[in-house]
């Protein structure tokens, strides 16, 4: 096994080294969530942690890890009596984002159970990580399948393995430690919400603290073992600075100031339900055993919402994090020392050297800077406003100036646009496909592993040989050939892409804020139905591909908000520069299929016979059977038609702005034209 890099051999990242700190000493606070940018030290952190971890003690030979003092009763090893136990190092477990089912929860031996009545189970990481650490490495891409399953485990302490009326249950108690680049998405509230404390990271732009990062770095890869020889004695007195806040912990009281303070606090945030007082409470009772006092102070309070409530504060998807620490200050202030206790009013109370709340200099996660979402590049060449195009839009599309971005309408609850047919992409929540978790629609022999039986196919394969294989009593005499695997059918995620025009004709402020608006709820819903998304802007005379495909659905409405608009309309630029994108992904992604939006007025203008351009190339996304439709922006009295005319050309359908709303007359869902029957259309492309 390889030596993990120190803990005390992190440089700087102090929000993140307490956070994690906190946890050791009480892992009721409920884990840690860490957002940055890559390459700052987020898994080394936390891999580094296990090694500070207080040893466990178990019974000896068990699998679930009980504990001697009080073991499960419905623990599959047991019942445990007084046997002999032991004590091992506190485990680390890591859960890979492609993980199956199976591997999380254990796997259940249906031949067996079906045959013998024999429940033999093979334990799974849920299992592993019982009184340890459940650490996720890029948990925002986790599938959502194994979400639930760590929802469920993390709000019962308990995992559960179903097959077919089989049912096997274990403890499963552990300290979940998430980490993710927001660029790459952002994760379900549900889930976001069972993590006790969230930290944002960023590399320093200090030098010389990146010059020490580098140094250390080096030198662990040229000798690991010499390197944390070096730092052994600060691991030893960190670890046993946590073995004393242990110890401290029932100690500490949390005074009804504090109380008040927390209550206060999280009123005033405006946080969702009661988990944020709570996790506050016991991050405040942490902080005041790791620095080794017995009352909970002000600045504990302080601490401890800077690290549990920016991640509950969120009111949508597309709000950054964070907190407000004036705000923090002023309530603090108002509710403070209100039982006439010296619980530390204001801050900087209490005097002793022994007072220093983490490993490093203070400071909360809402001092750290934001992810740097802003656009960059692609928008400086859309930006630029064509030679000879300037005044005022012209109602024909064919000039104007660029305009300043207009700011997007209030977003809305819009029609479910779903892809006909039958796909085998990604799990989600748009689009029918052939999913491992669903209803049942047959049943088929399975292909490796068994995962979920059909028990009436199952059956029915096996009866017609009963007599030939000696079957004498009830049982049913079941072989390998009989078991069916269960064809399930549920959603998948699709990529939706937008195709946006930014030109002139659509520049008009009231008309392009309600676009905004539009694409906005659009990606709201994407969000929600766990789509990637992308984004392609066309005007003047060429188009951009402001937003790659990503699962980062705030990225695109960032790049959405500053989107500026002016000139020319190269409609048919658009459709090419979304034909290659698609191209691209396809090579990246073959099962998961696209979903096409064009929000346009369908206005052609620019370089020689511009709607026949865009005509012929709105009909290479028909001839591969891309499912897409056309948002029509055109407004006023006099209606040309010209959208619906471009959805005509693609193979799609098209929707005015207010038939996207899900209220409207029109119905709540819309099965998208051109999808060619599914994924066939687009492997063929590819």
């Amino acid at each position: 096994m390889s030596t993990p890099f120190p803990f005390t051999a992190v440089v700087g990242q102090d929000d993140l080294r307490l956070a994690l700190l906190l946890n050791a000493v009480s892992p009721a606070v409920g884990g840690v969530l860490v957002r940055g940018e890559k390459g700052t030290a987020k898994s080394t952190a936390v891999r580094a942690l296990s090694a500070l971890m207080p040893e466990v003690d178990v019974v000896s030979g068990c699998r679930f890890s009980c504990d001697p003092a009080s073991p499960d009763p419905g623990c599959p090893d047991g019942p445990h009596g007084t046997g002999a136990s032991g004590s091992r190092p506190a485990r680390m477990v890591e859960l890979p984002v492609g993980a199956s089912e199976d591997r999380l929860v254990g796997a259940l031996d249906i031949e067996r159970a079906l045959a013998e009545g024999v429940k033999a189970f093979e334990p799974g990481l849920l299992a592993d990580a019982h009184r340890g650490i459940l650490y996720v490495d890029e948990v925002n891409l986790l599938h959502d399948h194994l979400v639930d399953l760590l929802l469920d485990a993390a709000a019962m302490g308990a995992s559960y393995v179903e097959r077919e009326g089989v049912s096997v249950r274990h403890a499963s108690k552990f300290l979940l430690v998430g980490t993710m680049n927001p660029e790459e998405g952002e994760l379900r509230p549900q889930l976001l919400d069972r993590f006790g404390l969230t930290v944002e990271v960023a590399a320093s732009r200090e030098p010389d603290q990146r010059v020490e990062v580098v140094r250390r770095r080096l030198a662990y890869d040229d000798d690991p073992n010499g390197f944390a020889g070096r730092w052994a004695d600060e691991e030893a007195a960190v670890r046993a600075r946590i073995v004393a806040a242990r110890e401290l912990l029932p100690s500490v009281r949390l005074g009804d100031g504090a109380l008040r303070q927390i209550a206060a606090t999280c009123a005033a945030f405006e946080v969702d339900g009661m988990r944020a007082d709570i996790v506050m409470a016991r991050t405040a009772t942490a902080l005041a055993a790791w620095a080794g006092r017995t009352e909970v102070l002000a600045e504990d309070v302080r601490q401890a919402a800077l690290l549990a409530l920016p991640h509950r504060r969120r009111r949508n998807p597309f709000d950054a994090p964070g907190l407000d620490e004036d705000k923090l200050d002023e309530t603090l202030e108002e509710f403070g020392g209100q039982d006439g206790e010296d619980e530390g009013e204001g801050e900087g109370e209490g005097e002793d050297g022994d007072d220093d709340p983490g490993p490093g200099p203070g400071g909360g996660p809402g001092g750290q800077p934001e992810p740097d979402d802003a656009p960059r590049g692609d928008g400086d060449a859309a930006a630029r406003p064509e030679a000879g195009e300037g005044g005022e839009p012209q109602p024909s599309g064919g000039g104007g100036g660029e305009q300043s971005p207009a700011r997007a309408a209030e977003p809305f609850r819009t029609k479910v646009l779903s892809v006909p047919g039958l796909g085998e992409g990604a799990a989600g929540r748009r689009s029918r496909a052939r999913t491992e978790h669903g209803r049942t629609i047959g049943a088929r022999r399975p292909q490796g592993s068994l995962t979920k039986l059909h028990l009436a196919a199952t059956v029915q394969a096996a009866a017609p040989h009963q007599r030939a294989r000696g079957r004498s009593g009830p049982g049913l005499v079941v072989r390998r050939d009989d078991l069916r695997q269960a064809s399930r059918e549920g959603r998948e995620g699709n990529l939706v892409l937008f195709v946006v025009d930014a030109s002139g004709s659509m520049a008009a402020r009231q008309r392009m804020s309600a676009v905004k608006g539009a694409v906005l709820s659009l990606l709201l819903d994407a969000y929600q139905r766990r789509d990637k998304v992308g984004l392609v802007t066309f005007r003047g005379s060429a188009a951009d591909v402001a937003l790659p495909p990503t699962s980062s659905v705030d990225a695109a409405a960032v790049r959405l908000e500053s989107l500026p608009t002016g000139g020319r309309t190269p409609l048919a630029a658009g459709l090419l520069k979304a034909h290659e994108v698609l191209r691209v992904e396809r090579l990246r992604d073959p099962a998961r299929r696209a979903l096409v939006v064009v929000v346009t007025d369908g206005r052609a203008t620019g370089g020689p016979e511009p709607v026949a351009l865009a005509g012929r190339a709105a009909r290479l996304f028909a001839a591969e059977g891309v499912a897409s439709v056309v948002v029509d922006c055109e407004s006023g009295p006099v209606r040309l038609g010209l959208a619906g005319q471009l959805a005509g050309e693609l193979g799609g359908t098209a929707v005015t702005l207010d038939e996207l709303r899900a209220d409207s007359i029109a119905g709540l869902v819309r099965d998208v034209q051109g999808s060619g029957q599914g994924s066939k259309g687009a492997r063929r492309a590819a």
